[in-house]
């Protein structure tokens, strides 16, 4: 069989989930078993992987879903020990003095705390954070998980404290090779890498200025009473100046300071920026918007949260400041645990796990239950069971609660992750195959030529798609990307990072972190539908990203280093 239509019969598999998701509006549970089916029979016979090879990725995939669910576990936790406290109605009361706009509260909680929560963690702990959040608060849980999928965009390439750059990027291109060539050009591997994060920090900025206002432009339009874009336009002057309180002292961290930290100093001062702003009205239109009254929302809207949530909402009175003290230690807490060693050293210690899977080379998986962000949102809940003064019997319904919400999640993500290990593993093979990512990215550069740069933000897309993660998309096509620039005769960091800011995007629309994010609000089985909405911000991000390459490299013919020896 050709490259060619190998390259074409990786993509099945992806094509297959998308038209049983959004074409045919299949529910998750059961588009993804058979996805998963069709993908392992692919890898068996086109790609010649061994049976073995086939179980041991399969069974990676389980230890892996098993470290999501522990994250959607921690935050529904959370959520559920607020609503047993009486914290959650003092968050309401507490958005209400800020402002009664659904608008400006989106903009605070999905997008400004999302970015906090992703440039701390990663791991799609933003969306589980903030869709509850925002459920709690008065959103329909669809429109919840639409703002939340799309808080993970423009943070996302330096979440949990820069992994995608730090370990995506320099574990994705020959480091030790490049090293040897940088150092005869007296020049270094820290500029080279400095050059990548950098663009990619300014490449995120430029886009990400709008990304505030097409939260709330998608959220009227599917969400509002009159489905309209102009009431989302109607504040974009204060939309863009959320992005801009982000987005600037976010890209000045990116090229100053380093990889680890942009999503959250930007974040901390835009939230310390546009919080007071909206207190003053400041840039806002005098209509407040909101929802239209929850009971004449459709169906498809409604998860299982709502009506639970205001069973008990105001029972005990909490002021604000300890409402929300939870949610300032799990920032704390985070932080803490990613940026001093010795803390994260012994976190990192008690770890379960698997190395070289039925002896497959290469194949290995770890839980580490108390570094993952699902330990710290468990060790957030027992401090706010001491806070808040709460029962063990409420502590107890909490923990019920969070645990049954889990069945669904876990039956749809245990084919998902196999199915996505499986075409990353696809590699090793009797064949001597190079992996289906790798097949489906050559594709797309042999079918373009040279003006390959629009797309090459695109293919790091459909690296995030397929993983669900940026970091994995880097790993897998970073050295591809840089390969490419080097025939093409462009920019190899200009090329890395386009690569860097598509995966990011490409999060908006990666199945299992919609699926996760779904479960937190018991909303399983609609996730063609927000992915149908997730495509519209992507498609954006992508196009406004591939752009800005091609100007980079055709139009302002920037260059680096190792285009010299290449």
């Amino acid at each position: 069989m050709s490259q060619t239509l190998l390259s074409i019969l990786a993509f099945v598999p992806l094509v297959l989930a998308g038209v049983l998701l959004i074409g045919f509006r299949w529910p998750a549970k059961y588009a993804m078993p058979v996805v998963f089916v069709l993908t392992a029979i692919i890898g068996l016979t086109a790609w010649d992987m061994t049976l073995n090879r086939v179980i041991a990725s399969s069974l990676q995939g389980l230890i892996l879903t098993a470290a999501i669910l522990w994250i959607i576990f921690g935050a529904i936790l959370l959520l559920n020990t607020l609503k047993h406290s009486g914290g959650i109605s003092a968050i309401r009361r507490g958005f209400s003095a800020i402002s009664p706009d659904r608008r400006v509260q989106a903009l605070i909680v999905a997008w400004l705390f999302g970015c906090f929560i992703e440039g701390a963690s990663g791991f799609g702990t933003p969306a589980a954070v903030a869709a509850p959040l925002l459920v709690a608060l008065g959103f329909p849980a669809l429109a919840a998980v639409v703002l939340g999928m799309m808080v993970q965009s423009t943070p996302v390439s330096f979440g949990a404290v820069g992994t995608p750059m730090l370990v995506g990027v320099t574990g994705g291109l020959d480091q030790s090779g490049m090293s040897a060539q940088l150092l005869a050009l007296n020049s270094n591997w820290d500029i080279f890498f400095q050059l990548i994060y950098s663009r990619v920090a300014i490449t995120h900025g430029l886009i990400g200025i709008l990304m505030p206002l097409i939260m709330l432009m998608i959220m009227t339009r599917f969400f509002g009473k009159n489905q309209s874009w102009k009431e989302g336009l109607m504040v974009a002057p204060f939309a863009i100046f959320t992005g801009l309180a982000f987005v600037l002292p976010y890209m000045a961290a990116g090229v100053f300071l380093g990889p680890e930290f942009p999503s959250m100093i930007g974040a901390m001062v835009g939230l310390a920026i546009v919080i007071p702003a909206a207190k003053a009205g400041f840039l806002l239109p005098k209509e407040t918007w909101d929802f239209a009254d929850a009971k004449d929302w459709p169906a498809e809207w409604m998860g299982k949260i709502e009506l639970k949530i205001e069973d008990i909402a105001g029972k005990t009175p909490i002021s604000v400041r300890m409402a929300w003290a939870p949610y300032l230690l799990l920032a704390v807490f985070l932080v803490a645990s990613r940026i001093f060693p010795e803390l994260k050293a012994a976190l990192m210690a008690v770890s379960f796990g698997w190395t070289d899977i039925l002896g497959e080379t290469g194949v290995s998986g770890t839980l580490q239950p108390l570094y993952l962000p699902g330990g710290i949102l468990c060790m957030v809940v027992l401090v706010t069971c001491f806070l808040h003064r709460m029962r063990l019997a409420e502590l107890g319904a909490a923990v019920s609660e969070s645990s049954r919400t889990l069945l669904g999640a876990g039956f749809v993500l245990i084919f998902t992750i196999p199915m996505v290990r499986i075409l990353i593993n696809s590699g090793v093979n009797a064949s001597d195959l190079i992996s289906m990512p790798v097949a489906m990215a050559t594709l797309v550069a042999d079918s373009v030529g040279g003006i390959y740069p629009l797309f090459s933000p695109a293919v790091g897309a459909l690296g995030a798609f397929i993983a669900g993660s940026n970091t994995v998309s880097n790993l897998m096509l970073s050295q591809f990307q840089f390969n490419t620039a080097g025939l093409l005769g462009v920019s190899g960091a200009m090329m890395v990072a386009a690569q860097s800011v598509g995966a990011a995007a490409g999060n908006m629309i990666a199945i299992h972190n919609v699926v996760a994010a779904s479960a937190t609000v018991g909303l399983l089985g609609r996730e063609g539908i927000t992915l149908r909405k997730t495509m519209l911000p992507t498609l954006y991000y992508l196009l406004a990203a591939g752009g800005l390459t091609m100007i980079a490299m055709y139009g302002m013919a920037i260059t680096d280093p190792l285009q010299v020896v290449l």
